[in-house]
């Protein structure tokens, strides 16, 4: 039986920075961390990567959780930073926020950036921002 999703994972160039950004943008709090080295066999095979070596970070906020990955092996490839959400994969992932507005002016403070201004569909508020990695987040304000 499948419960529930338990976590996102998110590789990242900048662990420390993305941390950073998602503690204090949006409240996550540190959960642990991982480290491992090359050789470990048993993460290589659940990774599908014959060498690999990383750091991690596993973030709260209340039920969701967001593990970011730093890959120091292999290097991993330079990404598009604006790669439009249309791609195969992963595209957002949204969170339920109260007063959007103030969201999104604080997470642009702190290095996001938004496709938008929140958009008003009557029942709800929502736009799409990028962190400072290009990842798409969603923002979406339920109204009464």
């Amino acid at each position: 039986m499948i419960n529930a999703i338990h976590h996102v994972a998110v590789s990242t160039a900048s662990l420390d920075r993305l941390a950073a950004f998602y503690s204090e943008g949006f409240g996550f709090v540190e959960e642990g961390r991982v480290d491992w080295e090359a050789g470990e066999e048993a993460i290589n095979n659940i990774m599908g990567l014959p060498e690999s070596a990383a750091r991690t970070v596993m973030l709260r906020l209340g039920d969701m959780r967001l593990e970011l990955f730093q890959f120091e092996q292999p290097v991993p490839p330079v990404v598009d930073n604006l790669r439009p959400v249309h791609h195969h994969g992963i595209t957002r992932f949204c969170f339920d926020v109260t007063d959007i507005d103030k969201v999104c002016e604080r997470l642009q403070a702190l290095g996001a950036s938004f496709h938008c201004v929140p958009q008003d569909f009557g029942d709800s508020k929502t736009t799409y921002g990028r962190d400072p990695d290009g990842n798409v987040f969603e923002l979406t304000e339920f109204l009464d």
